[in-house]
């Protein structure tokens, strides 16, 4: 699998986050694999979209946060690289094989949108209900200490911020000053902050553009902020849910008869498909679209992908949600739906995929003075 890495699972992945944040604060039962100092506050600070390789790259539109990347060694994320999956992740430790937050969409058994946790346009909180999708114990809950959620007023009492943050007090903000002073006010505790407009700027004018550019130097700038007062003893850490890879070149699944021939539903997103085939079209599905997407994509059964360690262990609960077919791109080409998914479809940054950029991100901790 040549430029791909798959996800270090145990080892530095984005499993090991949040318990070894709660193993640094002394909760009883995580192992701090990470090895983060001993701390009375933690606070978890993630930059959607915030790529290893891209902070290396741009590091002199984030200087603060560059600096602490010196004799660091990157994290990988889960897969697929994506904000669903990954989010779950650092809610419950855990990777999607086991969470069941499989992609951006997956069959559960219908099509189930994670972030907005919709089906078929319609909000499907009742239908799905959250805590049946993802039923174990999260982190906070396990903890059983005092842990804030600091995030957008849109993720209060959603599906997902429900199936994967329970345990967690929902403290919503608005701009990069609220969640500064959130993390800021973090003196005896855990704090989970988001911020996804680094992401945002990445998928409308991609990664390395001018806008993502003047974005991610706000959010330089916020974090040194947000580091120069925090309480002495406490921490942050830094880290993203996936890097990002620039559009070069589409498939559209709704055009192309060969892609669609013996599909039933097809899930996940541009760099990072489920393939859900019809009974008995798996190995025919598999092969014309090894045929059709060539080099341009790693094209694995739903048995390789889970025999090589993509999802983690995966429970039985959660290999339905898995498709027949996995489909992840390569360099920079992604398999769209212009007709179903329209606003996707035209992205200019992207991710879900197993290649570097997507894959590799950072995890830096600052102290407080």
């Amino acid at each position: 699998m040549a430029d791909t890495i798959l996800p270090r699972y145990g080892e530095r992945s984005l499993c090991e986050v949040t318990p070894s944040l709660l193993a640094a604060l002394g909760v009883p039962g995580f192992d701090n694999v990470l090895g983060v100092e001993r701390t009375p506050a933690a606070s978890l600070l993630l930059i959607d979209g915030l790529g290893w390789e891209l902070l290396g790259e741009f590091a002199e539109d984030a200087p603060f946060l560059a600096a602490r990347m010196a004799g660091e060694e990157p994290l990988t994320a889960g897969f697929p690289s994506t904000t669903a999956t990954s989010v779950s992740t650092f809610g419950t430790g855990m990777p999607s094989g086991e969470h069941g937050i499989v992609g951006t969409s997956f069959a559960a058994p219908q099509l189930l949108h994670a972030l907005p946790w919709r089906v078929n346009g319609a909000d499907a909180r009742e239908t799905l209900v959250p805590e049946e999708i993802q039923p174990l114990p999260t982190l906070f809950e396990r903890a059983g200490i005092h842990a804030t959620v600091a995030a957008p007023m849109l993720h209060r009492g959603s599906g997902l911020t429900r199936s994967v943050f329970r345990g967690g007090t929902f403290e919503p903000v608005f701009a990069l000053g609220d969640l500064a002073a959130r993390i800021a006010a973090n003196r005896d505790g855990f704090c989970y902050a988001y911020h996804g407009d680094l992401d945002t700027m990445g998928h409308v004018y991609g990664p390395g553009s001018r806008e993502w550019r003047w974005q991610l130097n706000h959010v330089d700038r916020m974090v040194a902020t947000v580091v120069d007062a925090l309480p002495p003893g406490a921490l942050l850490a830094v880290t993203a849910d996936h890097g990002m890879a620039t559009t070069q070149s589409t498939v559209d699944f709704d055009t192309e008869i060969g892609l669609q021939q013996g599909v039933r539903l097809l899930g996940g997103e541009p760099r990072a498909r489920h393939v859900y085939a019809e009974p008995g079209a798996a190995d025919d599905v598999l092969a014309a679209w090894r045929n059709l997407l060539g080099d341009k994509a790693l094209v694995v059964s739903q048995e390789q992908a889970i025999d090589e360690g993509w999802f983690g262990t995966v429970s039985d609960r959660v290999r339905p949600r898995i498709g027949d077919v996995i489909a992840a791109a390569l360099g920079g080409f992604c398999v769209v739906r212009t007709v179903r998914e329209p606003v996707e479809s035209g992205f200019r940054g992207v991710h879900g995929s197993l290649t570097p950029a997507e894959m590799l991100v950072p995890l830096l901790v600052f102290p407080g003075s």
